[in-house]
């Protein structure tokens, strides 16, 4: 099942994800229709709050990337925990499914140390680093809460201030199934 993308402006982005128990009825079901729903939008990575699952869940593949480093890097990722962050940072441009036609230079840590479990629910600590690492901390974001346009510095923040509203208007351009969070009165 392909699920919408929840837009830009809904709650649900900004709020902490809640872990998953060992168990969790219909999980299989959920990561098979993330993975489903992040290749329909072209996506390389989807965390279960984009879908509007506040859980603490994401999917990568990177497949399409046109980089040999993450050619076969294709993952379930629950409950993540990053334990420790690399000194040197490094910019890398990004975008995400929920903030569409916005692209930005992201200032991340080139290496962290995770622990996570798997979609079988086995333990894991892991160290990721370049593109992997970059991949990891943008869905991770999203279980905490936060966006990838809250890393940019103010000024960039508010050169985008009226894109991102228009956005959480819906006032948009997707090749995918959106979900517009509308405020009720």
């Amino acid at each position: 099942m392909i699920y919408p993308i929840v837009i830009y402006g809904d709650p649900v982005l900004k709020k902490q994800a809640e872990p998953i128990k060992k168990g969790e009825p219909g999980l299989d079901e959920l990561i098979r229709d993330m993975y489903e729903t992040m290749e329909n939008a072209h996506g390389i990575g989807l965390a279960a709050p984009q879908i509007g699952k506040p859980v603490r869940l994401f999917v990568v593949d990177a497949s399409a990337l046109d980089d040999e480093n993450v050619k076969n890097f294709k993952q379930v990722f629950i409950n993540p925990e990053i334990l420790d962050e690399g000194d040197e940072e490094w910019k890398y441009e990004e975008g995400c499914l929920s903030i569409p036609g916005i692209k930005e230079d992201v200032f991340r840590p080139k290496v962290i140390n995770l622990k996570y479990q798997d979609e079988n629910f086995q333990p894991h600590t892991e160290k990721f680093d370049g593109i992997k690492a970059r991949i990891i901390q943008h869905e991770y974001d999203h279980l905490e809460g936060v966006l990838f346009t809250e890393h940019l510095s103010a000024f960039k923040k508010s050169l985008l201030r009226g894109k991102l509203k228009d956005i959480s208007q819906g006032k948009l351009e997707a090749k995918y199934p959106v979900k517009v969070f509308h405020k009720k009165k």
